[in-house]
């Protein structure tokens, strides 16, 4: 079929040529092929597209109507409107009930006013004796239930259409539907369609279809879009830009952006591509956080002379600002501007919201001077914004001076409220506080311009906002007496306290060890009928659990039982660490059984902490039998829980248990971290088992956890202990090129390992390499060296040994266990003739005298 010319066709071929030279948002139609459907399937005249005939008006009577039928319609108007209605016994309805006929119901739906009425009078028609509901009466019931937007009724009344099957053309079947998905009811739209597919009622056509898709549409069903859309195809009704466009849309709905561009790609080879398509993309590009994707396709559109229209400005605007992109949304606005549209005064309150949350105050006040100039008269919503974010004292007078003359009472409170914030924030939290306190003491004289414009205002702009915002910065600089002060005066302004202020007030009082003053304020709360919260409550709780403090814990968790508030773990945990920490394990277990009695449900985490104490403690068999409790009480301990166990059972030496609990930690389902691996090696590595440690290495690599330096460091040790330190050597080698850097105590494990092994000179290469690094040894390290070359009888290494312990000024005292090994050394390196002097020089240097040294002790 020859393709008719499209008098836009050369724009459109532009813009696909734009779109292909750019990958971004372009995805070429050749490597998918979603939609097939040839030429002759795919129309642009739109006159060709059949539709619902039947008009609904506002005059209720149809001119074709009878005298008789008016009659008729205006008596069961009045009836029904006038609350005459009685089913059963009213012989006046009964006379009219069996007059009715579809034409008339349906004039009568128009005229009554009031939606539940016309569904009575739709539901009392059903029932008369001779009459049936046509595909009419159920839309214009369903149009009066569209405008209130009543779903339930809209819901029923889809059933009752199809429990009535009730013949419809497919122009009726289109309306109904829409009907549906404007409200929503998307899946009831889909059953509908079918239903009355199946029974027979209608022959759906291209119109029905593209009323369903149009409702699909409204939805992320991609599926189900895509299956209307082909069974379409298949029945061979046309495909036409009203078909494309809900298919497109249902695609940006469930940000399925590949797909979207190819059925754009689709609609722009057939010239099908307005500004409404191209306004559908870039609103959903905006929508999902696409900002640039968003604004490349307003700039294709520019190309293509295209323009957007003022809702998908504003709508477009206010999506680049909520995804932080103000300097694309002032390029928008930009464009706007030049569009000829006129910008109102909600573009700029978003505009300049964004630049006060990205803290370019100066462009927003320029922006704020462009209002004004434009004529527009700002409103306090945006003087307010412009307040609480301005950077300087002096910018905020002058804001006020030029544009609050004709503020109304409540308005100066809440430009009074934004100046103190925006002091605030700009940590000038006394130069607010002097001007609460103006108004507080109400002095007649004023310091500054800030202080003289609210003064001549004549009103106290004092108000629970006020308050909270001189309080809660005082709170977080901890100025708390001041705070209580201002908090106490509150009443006399008549400010009520509510329970945000209470809490940051204890919170802060809390932090600060004021404990008492915090009781004091949750009873003053309590009293006042003010509920406390679960931060309440857990902002006491925490004082008392980093404190240790057992009972003043306790007695807190019973109040907050009464209320229904849980305790937190965090707070919790911090009891039992810090108990454990102090050898008070047994009183930490004892405490969370006191929480069970209470009747809460603990987590696993604080158990945890508790089972850590008796390991520390060397108390296994206890750690073991709270840990069976727990599990026996349904708990799943998590990796953090067995790693605690795994590392307890090898630190006692309880290889084949630490074991066992690995198995049982895969059996749960759980996959062992690094830090697991970690203990076994250091475990199997501390009972001289390194061949065992060696095969849990293996492990993690075929489990992929990545081995740590703490892993490389523990068998480098355990190596080097079991007189392998070639062995050492190659793991050390295998952890340079895994590019895991040594750290402090890995060089000085492989050092004091190499010299116990009796390898000085490659110990003391990696010495001057840990001191290349900037790293420093250890004096144990120097000591393994040093009689590591004695043994080896390198005197002359040996004494540049002795030099660094000198020179450092590590030499130990006579009570150190180092000391005989040093001094032994010193011993023979002087009866040696090639060290003897520089051994004496060496000692002379370091104030270290041969005296001191004790040579007859042994």
């Amino acid at each position: 079929m020859r393709r008719h010319y499209h008098p836009r066709s050369s724009l459109f071929t532009a813009l696909h040529q734009a779109f292909i030279k750019n990958h971004s948002l372009h995805k070429s139609t050749d490597s998918i092929k979603l939609f097939q459907f040839s030429a002759a399937q795919f129309i642009t005249n739109l006159s060709l597209i059949p539709s619902f005939s039947r008009k609904f008006s506002s005059n209720p009577y149809n001119p074709n109507l009878s005298p008789d039928s008016k009659e008729i319609i205006n008596g069961l108007i009045s009836i029904f409107t006038q609350n005459r209605f009685e089913a059963n016994n009213s012989k006046e309805l009964s006379q009219l009930g069996c007059r009715l006929t579809p034409e008339i119901v349906e004039a009568v739906l128009k005229g009554i006013r009031n939606w539940k009425v016309a569904y009575r009078f739709f539901t009392w028609a059903k029932t008369q004796k001779g009459y049936f509901h046509n595909c009419y009466t159920f839309n214009a019931m369903a149009s009066i239930l569209l405008g209130v937007r009543q779903n339930a009724p809209m819901k029923a009344l889809a059933l009752e259409l199809i429990d009535s099957r009730c013949f419809m053309s497919p122009g009726a079947l289109g309306f109904f539907i829409r009907c549906l998905g404007r409200v929503g009811l998307v899946e009831e739209a889909n059953l509908l369609f079918d239903r009355v597919r199946e029974m027979g009622l209608c022959v759906p056509n291209n119109y029905s279809y593209n009323c369903l898709l149009e409702t699909i549409g409204k939805s992320n069903l991609c599926v189900l879009a895509e299956k209307r859309l082909n069974e379409m195809q298949s029945f061979g009704w046309m495909v036409d830009k009203y078909t494309m466009t809900p298919v497109l849309q249902v695609y940006c709905n469930a940000r399925e952006f590949d797909k979207a561009l190819i059925v754009f790609n689709q609609m722009l080879e057939r010239g099908l591509v307005d500004s409404h398509i191209m306004s559908i993309l870039a609103v959903s590009f905006s929508k999902w956080g696409e900002v640039d994707r968003a604004f490349e396709l307003i700039e294709k559109m520019e190309d293509c002379n295209l323009r957007l229209n003022e809702k998908t400005f504003y709508v477009l605007i206010h999506g680049f600002v909520s995804n932080f992109k103000v300097d694309k949304a002032l390029q928008l606005y930009e464009k706007m501007r030049g569009s000829g549209i006129l910008v109102d005064i909600g573009v700029y309150d978003v505009l300049i919201g964004g630049l006060c949350k990205i803290k370019k105050p100066q462009r927003a006040l320029s922006l704020f001077s462009e209002i004004k100039d434009s004529g527009i008269s700002p409103d306090v919503g945006i003087l307010t914004k412009l307040l609480s974010f301005t950077d300087e004292e002096e910018t905020m007078a002058q804001l006020l001076e030029e544009n609050g003359e004709c503020l109304d009472n409540e308005s100066v409170k809440l430009v009074y409220n934004s100046v103190l914030n925006g002091l605030v924030c700009i940590g000038f939290i006394d130069r607010a506080l002097e001007l609460v306190k103006m108004m507080i003491e109400e002095k007649p004289q004023y310091g500054s311009r800030l202080e003289k414009f609210f003064k001549l205002k004549g009103i106290n702009c004092l108000d629970s906002s006020s308050f909270s915002i001189i309080i809660n910065a005082l709170c977080q600089n901890s100025r708390l007496d001041e705070a209580l002060q201002l908090f106490g005066a509150m009443a006399k302004f008549g400010c009520q306290k509510d329970t945000l202020l209470y809490n940051n007030l204890i919170d802060a009082l809390s932090n600060a060890d004021r404990v008492i003053d915090s009781l004091k304020l949750l009873e003053e709360m309590k009293q006042s009928g003010i509920g406390p919260t679960h931060f309440t409550y857990n902002s006491i709780y925490g004082y008392f659990c980093r404190k240790g403090d057992v009972i003043g814990a306790t007695s807190i968790v019973k109040e907050m039982c009464v209320y229904r508030h849980q305790p937190w773990i965090k707070n919790s945990t911090t009891l039992v660490k810090q108990l454990c920490r102090h050898g008070r394990a047994v009183e930490a277990s004892k405490f969370l059984a006191k929480l069970v009695e209470e009747g809460l449900v603990l987590h696993v985490v604080p158990y945890s902490a508790a089972i850590d104490g008796f390991f520390k403690l060397h108390e296994v068999d206890r750690a073991l039998e709270l840990f069976r409790y727990i599990y026996s009480r349904g708990y799943r301990p998590d990796v953090v829980t067995y790693n605690i166990l795994i590392n307890g059972l090898c630190k006692a030496n309880r290889m084949s248990e630490a074991e066992n609990m690995l198995k049982d930690m895969l059996a749960q389902g759980l996959i062992p971290s690094t830090v697991t691996y970690n203990s076994l090696i250091d475990g199997w590595c501390k009972i001289g088992n390194v061949d065992q440690a060696i095969i849990c290495y293996s492990k993690m690599g075929e489990e992929d956890r990545e081995p740590s330096v703490i892993t490389y460091t523990t068998l480098i040790d355990g190596l080097c202990n079991a007189g392998r330190p070639h062995d050492a050597l190659k793991l050390w080698n295998q952890m340079e090129i895994k590019a895991c850097c040594p750290n402090r105590i890995a060089f000085m494990a492989l050092i004091s390992g190499l010299s116990k092994n009796g390898m000085p000179d490659t110990a003391l290469s990696y010495l001057c390499e840990m001191e290349k690094k900037e790293m420093s040894a250890d004096i144990f390290v120097y000591i393994a060296l040093l009689d590591s070359c004695m043994l080896n009888k390198n005197h002359i290494l040996a004494l540049d040994i002795l030099k660094k312990i000198v020179e450092k000024r590590m030499f130990p005292d006579p009570v150190d266990k180092n000391y005989a090994v040093v001094r032994n050394a010193i011993a023979k390196l002087c009866d040696d003739p090639s060290t003897s002097c520089n051994v004496n020089t060496l000692l002379a240097k370091g104030g270290i005298s041969n005296g001191s040294l004790n040579w007859g002790e042994e």
